[in-house]
């Protein structure tokens, strides 16, 4: 009897330990499909520009295309229409989804909608710019890219230019025309890197204002003009360091915030002497899911 009611306890226990795994949710950082990344670290002037390609950096929604399906960083699958992606290669590609200067809410919408709206997609591209799964270096990838895009023809992907440079002073000519023109920054590749997925000086990003991201912990109520919209975020960076957003939102975004819990990225212009950022600002919500 007592064997008995051993093995039925037995029995109980894999039971509701199998449906404790089945209702466990999934992390971002723990998702089985979340691509490792090439990541870039900021610009700094004391690297070597000739071993570096150039190109622009554009306010999109990073995508990896595995052969298959267009994936996020965090491992989601995009619900891209067939007729968009029916042409691609079956090579795994690096790039960002992409619907022009000045657009990243429009797209980093359309992308995130489960049933995916035609007319939207219509107006993006996924703009390429590494081979993830290409033996070699940067140079060597980017060749492979170029003799791949010969090969197929789709109208809704395309290689982005990659271009070198002379020195910073035609780098930053670069910057100023591309920030002209509605743009967002440049990206710079360096050609003797292989592709890893990690952040690192292999690829490096250039803009005019400094930028990090940060958890979203509370929200103020805003006042006067405010009143009955958001005054301002309460955020927490990596380090644990908290401080206030209360500039840089549309009325829209006032009226419907970030949700807490998410991750923002924010504008700022260097360090409080207590090492908190300097005139932080809003720029967007993190264009990944």
């Amino acid at each position: 009897m007592l064997a008995k009611q051993g093995v039925l306890l037995l029995l109980l226990l894999t039971v509701l330990c199998g449906n404790a795994e089945q209702g466990r949710a999934v992390t971002p950082d723990s998702h089985p499909d979340k691509p490792a990344l090439m990541l870039a670290k900021a610009y700094r002037s004391d690297i070597r520009l000739s071993d570096y390609w150039v190109s622009e950096k554009l306010d999109g929604v990073r995508a990896y295309w595995n052969g298959r399906q267009l994936i996020s960083r965090q491992g989601n699958t995009f619900a891209a229409p067939q007729w968009f992606i029916g042409s691609f290669p079956k090579t795994p590609l690096d790039g960002e989804l992409w619907m022009g200067r000045e657009n990243f809410a429009e797209v980093s919408g359309a992308v995130r909608r489960q049933i995916p709206n035609p007319a939207q997609w219509q107006k993006i591209r996924f703009m390429v710019f590494d081979a993830p799964s290409e033996l070699g270096d940067f140079d060597q990838r980017l060749q492979s890219l170029k003799t791949l895009f010969h090969t197929f023809n789709s109208p809704y992907i395309a290689l982005i230019k990659q271009y070198k440079v002379d020195d910073e002073a035609a780098l930053m000519q670069e910057l100023d025309t591309v920030i002209a023109g509605g743009g967002e920054g440049l990206m710079l590749h360096l050609g003797s890197a292989p592709y890893r997925g990690i952040r690192s000086d292999d690829l490096l990003k250039l803009k005019r204002f400094s930028d990090a991201e940060a958890i979203v912990i509370g929200h103020v109520p805003g006042k006067g003009k405010f009143n009955g919209m958001l005054g301002a975020l309460i955020v927490k960076t990596p380090a644990g360091r908290e401080f206030k957003i209360g500039s840089g939102f549309s009325d829209e975004q006032r009226r419907r915030p970030p949700a807490i819990g998410s991750t923002i990225t924010y504008k700022y212009q260097g360090y409080t002497a207590t090492g908190l950022p300097r005139f932080a600002s809003f720029f967007r919500e993190r264009n990944d899911f």
